[in-house]
């Protein structure tokens, strides 16, 4: 039985396999670390906890010492050259996200055809995976309510507020979230069409931000949750994940 967890720069999400069978997994704040222990602790069988973390030293040390004494101590993937037939094509392969990583290697589990794979959370990931399983590259860019908050944090009269997506907003706070999604959704098709003429490309859409936008593209698409677990299992299924 293995703990899975992805620690992003706003939620720790988790997921209890045994085998190829899900668990339990759910998401957690930063500040609610510590309810890792009872997870760890209602799932007695675990002996391995494999994740992936972009939120920095201080929330890794919080995980290790939520989960210390219950099983052996965490270990964090780290992008690597190739793993689970993806080619990593970037410059420096250890310098890609290590949730990017696990992204593609989850995408390219579920889906055989080249891919846009989108994690659309604090920030947005936008990579290119051919259908050979070559990652080619890819965008990042703040994600949709980082951009609000950064109108709001450097602009006088544009408040940080809850607008709605139309197409011809007729108030601040709708022109305000509108153009946000709008950002979102045209660098996503964009990118597409570095896949667009392969066969069965197809965006794969993840992300706490993914319901947002998936109603905007016009692209191929398919909505999948927890991508970056989905990686972390298949890393973990196939061969010894490297520990940093």
């Amino acid at each position: 039985m293995i703990l899975l967890i992805d620690a992003g720069n706003t939620r720790i999400k988790w997921a209890v396999l045994d085998g190829d069978t899900w668990l339990a997994n759910d998401a957690l704040a930063h500040g609610a670390v510590g309810e890792l222990r009872a997870i760890a602790a209602a799932h007695p069988g675990v002996t391995r906890i494999f994740g992936a973390n972009v939120a920095g030293p201080q929330v890794a040390a919080a995980i290790a010492d939520a989960l210390d004494g219950l099983a052996p101590p965490p270990q964090w993937l780290q992008s690597s050259a190739q793993s689970c037939g993806v080619i990593n094509a970037y410059d420096n392969p250890r310098q890609l996200g290590c949730d990017r990583w696990a992204a593609l290697i989850g995408a390219r589990a579920q889906h055989a055809g080249a891919g846009l794979v989108v994690n659309a959370g604090t920030a947005t990931t936008v990579d290119v995976l051919d259908a050979d399983g070559h990652f080619r590259g890819g965008i990042i860019l703040p994600g949709e309510r980082l951009m609000r908050r950064s109108l709001a944090g450097n602009t006088a009269q544009l408040p940080f507020s809850e607008g709605r997506y139309t197409a011809t907003p007729r108030n601040t706070a709708d022109a305000i979230a509108s153009g946000c999604l709008n950002a979102q959704a045209g660098a996503i098709e964009r990118m597409f069409r570095h896949v667009a003429d392969q066969a069965d490309a197809c965006c794969l859409l993840s992300g706490g931000g993914a319901d947002a936008l998936a109603g905007l593209l016009n692209v191929p698409l398919r909505r999948i949750d927890n991508l970056v677990l989905k990686g972390l299992a298949a890393i973990a299924a196939t061969e010894p994940p490297p520990i940093r």
